[in-house]
């Protein structure tokens, strides 16, 4: 049964009314009601129907109000069946699979940092100098030695050919009264001690070659490179410092290739294993999928947690990455199962319960559903629905109970 009809004359009354009598005193007891306490429940109970009458509309709505509207067009979704698998969540962090420090691999002064904190710097390229002065010279001084020592190979090898000849011209007068075996004997051994010349020159010319090479090796790393493409997160020195071999330079973080970490509880590895895929959040934004590289077979004992390491796909997603930001993993709990779902944007709140629109023919009816986990854009149904049932997906923000409606695209 409706409540007696409420009319403006008699809100707008009612409401004067109020402002007049809302700062006089209420009336001693055992005194009866004045008009302004009669005003105030006449005001109270017209706010009572007012309030009742939009919540029935809000949750319900009256069906004959609702056929008297216009049918607006909808958009639906049809309740299927997808795979839903429990998870657990983890929390986990991005690290650089190759951070560390860049050190000096020779001794000398400080000439120049080239690269800022902050700075990217690709594979190979110059992050400090070295002052490179005392290093040139050396470089020349080898290389002045090696020509030397060439030149002293030449003279050796001039001298054993000259050696060998004459021990030859020797040997074609065997048969002549002239022939000596004892200078014939001598001569073979100037020839022995020439060929060990040439080798003991050639040996020189080994050495003072590698000593040249040396040279220029040092003289190369007086330039600092990065040995990997990352970004320069800390300087070690400055300009004009002096560095010893092996001291640190800057510290650099490759950044492109960040994997993800987590400390997982021994209990819940029996879901995964190597290129099992996984779900995270960063920052609470859309999931994203990685997947398992590899377990660590090494346990905490007082955790009782296992180090797992995930490679991420980002899908684009770079912006503001930093090797330790934390990140939600989603881990799977056991195997996946079906279940009965039903899109996210049909899904309501009414008068604090769960409601979806369902079109029953042309007309939109309410029916409050019980829902379970997330499963993507989707809910898991418990109850209230079933399979090939029609939500509204659009346009059941203003829908009442009742209301006929037209489906977009159906002809």
């Amino acid at each position: 049964m409706w409540l007696r009809p409420m009319t403006v004359t008699s809100m707008t009354m009612s409401l004067e009314h109020f402002k007049i009598c809302r700062h006089r005193p209420a009336p001693p007891p055992g005194r009866p009601f004045g008009r302004c306490q009669m005003v105030g429940a006449l005001a109270d109970a017209n706010i009572a129907r007012l309030l009742l009458f939009a919540a029935g509309l809000l949750f319900l709505g009256p069906p004959v109000l609702a056929g008297s509207w216009d049918q607006p067009p909808v958009g639906v979704d049809e309740v299927r069946r997808a795979p839903v698998k429990q998870t657990i969540p983890v929390i986990g962090r991005l690290i650089a699979p190759r951070t560390g420090v860049v050190a000096t691999r020779i001794g000398g002064p400080v000439a120049e940092m080239l690269m800022k904190v902050g700075e990217r710097v690709e594979k190979g390229q110059v992050i400090a100098a070295l002052v490179p002065d005392s290093l040139h010279w050396k470089r020349q001084l080898q290389k002045a030695d090696t020509a030397g020592k060439e030149a002293a190979l030449k003279t050796a090898k001039a001298e054993l050919a000259l050696k060998k000849q004459e021990l030859k011209r020797m040997a074609r007068l065997r048969k002549s009264a002239a022939f000596s075996e004892a200078r014939h004997d001598d001569k073979r051994v100037e020839v022995t001690m020439a060929e060990s010349a040439v080798a003991e020159a050639r040996s020189d010319l080994q050495s003072a070659r590698a000593d040249l090479k040396l040279a220029e090796i040092n003289l190369n790393n007086a330039q600092i490179r990065a040995p990997y493409g990352g970004v320069v997160s800390k300087h070690h020195t400055e300009a004009g410092a002096y560095l010893s071999v092996g001291e640190a330079v800057v510290t650099l973080i490759d950044d492109k290739n960040l994997e993800i970490e987590a400390n997982v509880p021994a209990e819940r590895l029996a879901a995964l294993g190597p290129g099992i895929s996984v779900t995270f959040e960063l920052d609470g934004k859309a999931p994203l999928s990685a997947t398992v590289r590899a377990m660590v077979p090494e346990e905490n004992p007082l955790t009782r947690t296992r180090t797992v390491r995930f490679t991420p796909r980002f899908d684009g997603v770079t912006d503001n990455l930093a090797a330790n930001q934390s990140v939600t993993l989603r881990l799977p709990l056991g195997q996946a199962r079906d279940a009965v779902t039903v899109h996210k944007d049909a899904v309501l709140n009414r008068m604090g319960r769960t409601v979806v629109f369902v079109v029953n023919g042309n007309a939109a009816e309410i029916r409050p559903v019980k829902l379970g986990e997330a499963v993507g854009g989707r809910f898991e149904v418990l109850d209230g629905l079933k399979l090939g049932d029609l939500v509204v997906v659009r346009g059941n923000e203003r829908l009442l109970s009742g209301q006929k409606v037209t489906i977009k695209g159906a002809s």
